[in-house]
């Protein structure tokens, strides 16, 4: 059953002409009638269906506009690099000891960093930390020997892409209280993401067919992009 609060949002927004995202968040910001700070997001369609071939995206994105969250970071590394994370504000750190607690379920962060040698050892968790989407990635710059870049970028609010078996993405770009200027950054920098990563793949049309915002307690509006991808 909606609630009296929802039903007094706008209705068969979907079916409206497409817009550009500057001119839709006012729109957006205006239907956040929940108590709390909702966050603006984005869903992405892509052209995942391919002949030989399913697209799949996977990669991170540094918000320029931050992201509004605390995010949790863990570091597994070796004892000389333990005062290295500590002093880049890592909340959790350790070697085998933090291997250790990992392994029996305790996964109390957002964001796991591994130095390459430790790698090794914490591969075998793939099935602990695979289904959290926790194990670190080269590709996404969480196997690193410069853990304190890895650290800063992790809580500066870099977030992830990567699309389902059905091709759609779903990230934040903030919440309403972001100053629009902060949420088109983010949005900017997304699209700039997958531009870069659409050059890397052997895809026939575009890779995005639509995209939509919203907010976590409002209703969705298509987004006009300024350039096909």
């Amino acid at each position: 059953m909606k609630s009296k609060r929802y039903k007094k949002l706008p209705i068969n927004t979907k079916e409206l002409k497409s817009d550009s995202i500057d001119k839709i968040l006012s729109k957006i910001k205006n239907n956040c009638t929940a108590k709390f700070d909702e966050s603006i997001d984005l869903s992405f369609r892509i052209n995942n269906k391919q002949k030989k071939s399913e697209v799949s995206l996977r990669t991170v994105v540094n918000m320029p506009g931050g992201t509004g969250k605390t995010i949790k970071v863990a570091v597994v590394c070796e004892d000389n690099k333990i005062d290295e994370a500590k002093n880049a504000n890592a909340d959790l750190f350790g070697g085998d000891d933090l291997i250790e607690k990992i392994k029996n379920g305790d996964l109390n962060f957002d964001k796991l960093i591994c130095t390459p040698s430790m790698m090794i050892k914490l591969s075998k968790l793939g099935k602990v930390l695979g289904p959290k989407g926790l194990m670190p990635n080269p590709k996404l710059g969480t196997v690193t020997n410069d853990i304190v870049k890895a650290i800063n970028e992790a809580k500066a609010g870099q977030v992830e892409i990567r699309n389902d078996k059905d091709g759609n993405i779903g990230l934040s770009i903030g919440k309403k209280s972001f100053e629009d200027e902060k949420l088109i950054q983010n949005y900017n920098a997304i699209i700039d993401a997958l531009d870069k990563e659409k050059s890397n793949l052997t895809i026939k049309g575009d890779l995005v067919k639509q995209v939509f915002v919203t907010s976590s307690m409002g209703v969705s509006y298509k987004i006009k992009m300024d350039k096909s991808l």
